[in-house]
């Protein structure tokens, strides 16, 4: 297989993928692309949450597909860094990331984000605790677990094994995390 000068990452909810995909596209001058921004999107026009168009999605199938759709686009450009849940898939060729956050973490920035985050605020409808988002981030990912192993045989796209490199999030910081990915991926391309 040849290897493709793309970094898909994938991650938990809250993990920072859109934050460290920003930063390392900028490190090595790649393009970006983020499907969560593309589903929010989707969510904006439709006049939904991003869970409700998560819960859409279970019994329209014609949702993820426009999303992997835009993902797949990207297979034959090289110098992308791709934020997705399911690029790992769609692009094997990559340098596959998946980025670690226990849950109970993952709550509480994506609790914190919400106030910074005008894409999150407009296509999600605010939590009044840490406990609801860890809620409906649980309710989310069970949701894409089930529509990625009916729609696609994927039995987990949170599993390890499916990547290159696996970040903990919670014991580097941003930059730190960066740093890992870009080396990583140096040395990937440089391996035969």
């Amino acid at each position: 297989m040849v290897r493709k000068e793309i970094i898909t990452i994938n991650g938990v909810p809250g993990a920072g993928k859109s934050s460290t995909a920003d930063l390392v596209a900028r490190e090595l001058g790649y393009d970006r692309f983020s499907s969560g921004d593309f589903m929010r999107k989707i969510a904006l026009e439709r006049g939904v949450t991003l869970n409700k168009l998560s819960e859409m999605a279970e019994k329209d199938t014609s949702i993820d597909q426009a999303i992997d759709e835009e993902v797949k686009k990207l297979r034959n450009r090289g110098g992308t860094v791709i934020d997705s849940r399911l690029a790992f898939h769609w692009i094997p060729e990559s340098f596959k990331v998946f980025l670690d956050l226990p849950l109970n973490i993952s709550k509480e920035r994506i609790f914190k984000d919400f106030e910074e985050n005008k894409l999150r605020q407009a296509s999600e409808k605010r939590a009044g605790t840490s406990e609801e988002v860890y809620e409906k981030i649980t309710k989310r990912l069970e949701s894409e677990r089930k529509r990625y192993r009916e729609l696609y045989s994927i039995e987990d796209h949170t599993d390890k094994k499916n990547y290159d490199l696996v970040v903990d999030t919670n014991k580097n910081n941003l930059e730190g995390v960066a740093r890992i990915i870009v080396r990583s991926y140096r040395e990937w391309l440089t391996e035969r």
